[in-house]
């Protein structure tokens, strides 16, 4: 497996590992995948990261701002996905020890993610690699009309920003 770069032309197999990551119902608020210029706008130029096999992308991550104040700079929303065929086989653990190394190369102190309660596999591991749960949002916002739940993850760097 390697770890590279995504870039603009991955966006399709991006975009697929994205549509299955919504219809578990436990990924994501969204309900469609957006073009790839609403993403793009969306999410940080940096820390772009896909998860390759035999040539084929099985996952990826990304960064999102969580406050255009600029206090908020090295501070950042964490997104990982990877692909129904390869859950369960280490890409996403790969991913995001990247993500995490790259966010703390480019002077990211904190990286949040908020996660669905039933998504078990996530929460594992954000917790394997330093995340701690920081909160619970109750019924934060309807998903299909079903209010849904979000637990709120944060990992502080040792390295920057201390």
């Amino acid at each position: 497996m390697e770890i590279r770069k995504m870039i603009p032309s991955d966006w399709p197999d991006v975009a697929s590992i994205y549509a299955e990551g919504m219809a578990t119902g436990y990924a994501t608020f969204e309900t469609e995948v957006p073009t790839y210029e609403h993403w793009d706008r969306n999410h940080l130029t940096i820390c772009r990261l896909v998860a390759t096999h035999d040539l084929e992308i099985v996952g990826w991550a990304a960064l999102s701002p969580v406050s255009g104040r600029c206090v908020y700079g090295g501070v950042a929303e964490v997104s990982v996905y990877v692909g129904s065929k390869s859950r369960g086989l280490g890409v996403g653990k790969l991913l995001l020890n990247h993500l995490i190394l790259e966010s703390e190369a480019a002077g990211y102190w904190t990286l949040q993610s908020g996660i669905f309660p039933d998504n078990k596999g996530s929460i594992v591991l954000h917790e394997k690699l330093g995340f701690r749960k920081i909160g619970h949002r109750e019924r934060v916002a309807q998903l299909h009309g079903i209010w849904k739940d979000n637990v709120l993850f944060e990992r502080r760097s040792n390295k920057v920003g201390i």
